[in-house]
């Protein structure tokens, strides 16, 4: 069998080299199709426009995704030489944003409170007071690009002073749509006579980083508030590049927010995590240890599944397991589906007519907050399950 692709001729020699001699047929017929998804997706699914690709994800509607080799180092110096990129707060996103533009050679400075804990951090990051970080209103009178990424609940707090610093020919930058989409809870409305563009990377701050070093860079999205200049789109387009993205898909304000907003509480975050919770109680209900039932809720899951769908896809990952396995999951999804999707329909409603912002600003701008919330931590820290799950990590060969 002849492999096209680096991915399949990698597959190739894990799976062959690996296999028994019952499996071996079996790991062929999968790379076989690894294989030949590589090849469609390589030939029929992707069309090169300009270094640009219109892809039809679904195989039906085009969309145009941008990426990085379009906008090369050389590139980016020069469509950004005679600006500064002013970063406005420190925090996981601003950490990640900040050093990337660093390291890919861009002007940018870094705007926090003065001697606050984000000082201190950037401090700590190597940014020098009086060259690369100031306090706030000092980078927002430097800065060309404004890049606002405190909290969402300081936005709405810092708006009043901020705002009147975004003088004609300044372009103002989101990574979250939050704060401009729900302007009547937040109070931040963009000024009119300046582009507002919004770079929304697919994953933490630390994310962002750790992928920008190993090379590989993040998925990200990014959408246009006002195009003043006409030149709002290339705008961050470019920035999406210089703050770590490999590849970039265009959205709009509204859709990133509510599409992030609703994620994170579902599949993400909120969703899996009761989902984890509630089948680690049945098993330990009936009886099983704390061990097999973290192993069999969690730790096959995120060691041993999800890398599979992540790397090659859902029906690759139901191929690759038992027919007992197989036909048990394939009987149930559509179970959980049909459970599961009202919950999900309500979240959606939730977060589209504001209530969950409503809900991040109250709790989100408490004097305490910061208590509080450690508070919710700390009962997540002394379940059993996590603390369980501490201890399996213990025992990975990695560990020892």
């Amino acid at each position: 069998m002849a492999f096209r692709t680096p991915t399949a001729k990698k597959l190739a020699t894990t799976l062959i080299c690996n296999s028994r001699p019952l499996t071996a047929k079996r790991n062929l017929t999968l790379l076989s199709k690894v294989a030949t998804q590589s090849t469609l997706r390589s030939t029929s699914q992707i069309t090169a426009i300009r270094g640009v690709k219109q892809i039809k994800f679904n195989g039906v509607e085009n969309e145009t995704v941008y990426e990085r080799s379009d906008w090369p180092k050389e590139k980016l110096h020069q469509y950004f030489k005679d600006d500064t990129l002013a970063m406005i707060g420190y925090g996981s996103q601003g950490y990640g944003q900040g050093l990337n533009m660093r390291d890919n050679g861009l002007n940018v400075i870094v705007g926090v409170r003065k001697n606050g804990a984000s000082w201190k951090a950037a401090l700590e990051d190597g940014w020098v007071p009086g060259k690369n970080l100031f306090d706030v209103k000092e980078a927002i009178q430097k800065g060309t690009y404004i890049m606002n990424l405190l909290s969402d609940a300081a936005q709405s707090e810092t708006w009043p002073e901020i705002k009147p610093l975004l003088t004609p020919g300044k372009t103002l930058y989101f990574a979250h749509g939050f704060s401009p989409v729900f302007k009547e809870l937040t109070k931040v409305e963009p000024p009119k006579d300046v582009d507002v563009i919004l770079v929304a990377p697919k994953g933490s701050g630390r994310t962002v980083r750790s992928l920008f070093k190993e090379g590989r860079g993040i998925n990200a999205s990014y959408a246009v508030w006002n195009d003043v200049t006409g030149k709002a789109h290339e705008k961050a387009q470019a920035l999406a590049v210089g703050v770590g993205a490999g590849y970039i898909y265009q959205t709009t304000f509204e859709k990133e927010v509510n599409s992030d907003l609703y994620g994170e509480r579902g599949c993400l975050m909120g969703g899996i995590h009761g989902m984890f919770l509630a089948q680690y109680e049945v098993l330990r209900e009936n009886g099983h240890s704390p061990s097999e039932a973290f192993n069999e809720t969690v730790e096959e899951a995120t060691q041993s599944l999800y890398p599979l769908v992540g790397k090659y896809g859902m029906d690759y990952m139901y191929d690759a397991c038992s027919t007992t396995a197989r036909r048990g999951a394939l009987d149930w999804y559509p179970i959980f589906k049909k459970a599961l999707k009202p919950v999900f329909e309500d979240l959606y409603t939730s977060v589209k007519n504001g209530s969950e912002t409503q809900r991040s600003l109250d709790f989100n701008s408490q004097p305490d907050y910061r208590e509080k919330l450690e508070g919710e931590l700390e009962t997540i820290r002394n379940m059993e399950i996590w603390k369980v799950g501490k201890e399996v990590r213990k025992l990975r060969p990695e560990n020892n």
